[in-house]
């Protein structure tokens, strides 16, 4: 289960959307750190983890090398299914086993 979010959806949209002004504000010289960090001190948002929102905005949008969001959801999603297949699988196997360990002994005869 999932950490509760401790930042509202509209503040990070706010700060993702003022670090990307000032990326784009030709005037202003910054680094993506630099504006995170200006933004951050602004708004009361550490500054690594509004990086961090940066960096994975920028990764879904193809503009930077790395797993998408939509991506890392399905590669749980799939991990989730293969642990539950496996485990479906023993069961299967140690019942196959266990049926066919029966079949095996003499019946006692009357």
């Amino acid at each position: 289960m999932p950490a509760p979010k401790k930042y509202p959806e509209e503040l990070r949209d706010r700060a993702m959307r003022l670090v990307e002004d000032l990326l784009a504000d030709p005037e202003v010289e910054v680094s993506v750190t630099g504006a995170c960090t200006k933004v951050a001190e602004q708004l009361g948002v550490n500054r690594d983890t509004l990086r961090g929102w940066i960096k994975q905005a920028q990764i879904d949008s193809g503009s930077r090398p790395g797993v998408s969001t939509d991506d890392r959801r399905r590669i749980i999603e799939l991990e989730r299914e293969n642990r539950e297949l496996r485990r479906a699988n023993a069961i299967l196997k140690t019942a196959s086993a266990f049926f066919a360990a029966e079949l095996d002994r003499p019946s006692p005869r009357s």
